[in-house]
């Protein structure tokens, strides 16, 4: 999209034009007028500055539990919590229960990111498709998937097919709202100039539409991802006979915070990871953007 028009020029010499320095120099301020700039932005990016916070959080648990501010009964410790996830790893039981919610998480978000693409591009392309869809799917973003289980329960059972379901709804609605915001988003001055080109329909998807809807995608990329944990925290504690939520499930009944914890952690990791995984494709595609992430 970026090679149909050509790019802006920007800069204090565009404020009074062909205008001497010294005479434009307090347009500018008294930073730029000094040959100083002064910076705005949130600075320099520092590398895997994002797990400064939660190792901060870690540290912070820990000296509350070393310090006996932390009741073991109420909130289990870092040390307790390691040596019980050792235990859960020697046995099998924690890799057993991972794999089964990675497996349902995965299904659901790919289908869930399948579906919510197709909408978005069908409504946002198409007039008919707009009317046709776009309200169904604004009212289902207004009704919780949590609100939906029991009708799902009772038309899909309470087997697999249920629970990648709920998890493909929430991922689904995620994708299609910010999609679609996207595409809808993209300047008709973009499409007017793909017309006068007498660009086919395929070159207008692949130099406008595409490029256009591509940061919408991954802002919805990455709610779809936490949206599959959310989904899959709520289905696995719901007649369930496998995965962390049903073992954390477990663990409540015998007052076992610590396996409750480990639970949590599990989740926790796989939630950061894999928005720090979209993160660094987001970066990858959208190389050519300048903006205040970096």
């Amino acid at each position: 999209m970026t090679d149909l028009l050509p790019t802006a020029r920007s800069g204090p010499d565009l404020l009074v034009k062909g205008a001497p320095a010294e005479d434009t120099a307090h347009l500018a301020g008294p930073a730029v007028a000094r040959g100083t700039r002064r910076r705005l932005g949130p600075g320099r990016a520092v590398p895997f500055g994002r797990l400064i916070g939660p190792v901060l959080l870690v540290a912070l648990w820990w000296a509350a539990s070393a310090s006996g501010h932390l009741d073991p009964r109420i909130l289990s410790g870092p040390g307790s919590v390691l040596s019980t996830a050792a235990d859960l790893v020697s046995t099998g039981r924690l890799q057993d229960n991972v794999l089964i919610s990675l497996q349902r998480a995965g299904l659901g978000l790919l289908f869930g990111v399948t579906a919510g693409v197709v909408l978005a591009v069908t409504a946002g392309l198409s007039r008919s498709g707009e009317y046709l869809l776009d309200g169904p799917l604004q009212i289902k973003r207004a009704i919780p998937s949590l609100a939906m289980l029991p009708l799902l329960i009772l038309w899909l059972g309470i087997g697999e097919q249920m629970k990648v379901t709920v998890i493909a709804l929430g991922v689904a609605v995620s994708m299609y709202i910010n999609t679609y915001a996207s595409l809808t988003s993209i300047d008709s001055r973009y499409v007017e100039l793909a017309e006068g080109l007498d660009l086919g329909r395929a070159q207008f998807l692949r130099k406008v539409v595409v490029p256009g809807s591509l940061p919408g995608f991954f802002v919805g990329l990455r709610l779809g991802v936490t949206s599959s944990w959310l989904g899959l925290i709520v289905v696995e504690q719901i007649n369930a006979t496998s995965g962390i939520g049903y073992m954390m499930f477990q663990a409540q009944q015998y007052a076992q915070s610590d396996v409750i914890i480990v639970g949590l952690v599990a989740y926790g990791i796989f939630g950061f990871a894999s928005d720090a995984g979209v993160r660094a494709i987001e970066r990858k595609v959208l190389s050519w953007r300048r903006t205040l992430a970096g």
